[in-house]
């Protein structure tokens, strides 16, 4: 199958990343210097992954022959199987996208979106075919972890469905049916259990560290709230709790007042430098 992913930053190449695994995948950013760094950056996992014994020489060239970068989406040579979006997580970029995508002769693809939390319904307005478009929202790393999450929108068909399924399944992944709601499941859980875990860190009950360590130790996570946040982004868990908040209206969902502090700061976590950790 042939798939163009739109946007190349850290979703959007691991994304790529994957599908090179299993066919032709082009990669466009508005940005081409962001296109050109994320090659360049799959380049050295795949080094990475051959040196460690994860991955034979003949995979990596298969995935890096199999990815193709573009200056500029008319550059695409012929019609697509699947288009899907990594861009900001705005729903008037995200609407902007598909309305423009109209105009590119890319045939009858599965229209998805990897949105995190946003209604597929209404991106799905905005697109060539509401039938065929649907929420395929992968997790970081993309090429790593197992799950996508498939959420189905008001006019999603279940052919649409069956279809990303057998993609999802042909990526070596796992997904899970979703009836669309704010936040599907996961961020459904997780970011408010983030929140929480900032409101303790300003109460002062705990540092950040032993918060972490009690979430591990005590709960058997893989890694600490406030580590996973820094690793997210904390612009994206903001913006995940503002849609939370802004479609159900449940306090429960109110960003805390530190959050919103450290993203006005530009402390955002790990790409920049600096959150909840220092990172060099």
């Amino acid at each position: 199958m042939r798939v163009l992913v739109i946007g190349a930053g850290t979703m959007g190449s691991g994304i790529a990343q994957c599908f090179a695994g299993i066919g032709p995948t082009y990669l466009y950013d508005v940005n081409n210097e962001v296109t050109i760094k994320a090659k360049v950056a799959i380049e050295k996992i795949l080094e990475r992954q051959v040196s460690r014994e994860r991955m034979t020489v003949a995979d990596k060239d298969l995935i890096l022959n199999n990815l193709n970068l573009l200056e500029d989406l008319r550059e695409l040579p012929g019609q697509v199987d699947l288009v899907i979006e990594a861009v900001a997580e705005r729903a008037e970029i995200k609407k902007k996208l598909f309305q423009e995508l109209k105009e590119l002769n890319l045939g009858q693809p599965i229209w998805a979106s990897n949105t995190s939390s946003l209604s597929i319904t209404e991106l799905a307005a905005h697109s060539p075919d509401p039938t065929a478009f649907i929420g395929m929202h992968f997790f970081n790393p993309a090429p790593v972890m197992k799950l996508v999450e498939l959420i189905k929108g008001e006019r999603t068909s279940d052919e649409t469905l069956a279809q990303c399924q057998k993609i999802v399944e042909a990526l070596g992944k796992t997904s899970v049916q979703v009836e669309e709601a704010p936040g599907f499941v996961v961020n459904r859980l997780l970011i408010p259990m983030i929140n929480e875990a900032v409101a303790v860190l300003a109460e002062g009950v705990a540092t950040p560290e032993d918060i972490d360590t009690a979430m591990k130790l005590g709960a058997n996570h893989p890694m600490g709230p406030l580590a996973l946040a820094d690793f997210i982004g904390l612009d994206i868990v903001l913006d995940i709790l503002n849609v939370l908040h802004d479609e159900t209206l449940d306090p429960k969902y109110r960003p805390h007042l530190l959050l919103k502090k450290m993203v006005r700061a530009g402390k955002l976590g790990r790409k920049s430098n600096e959150g909840f950790y220092q990172y060099s």
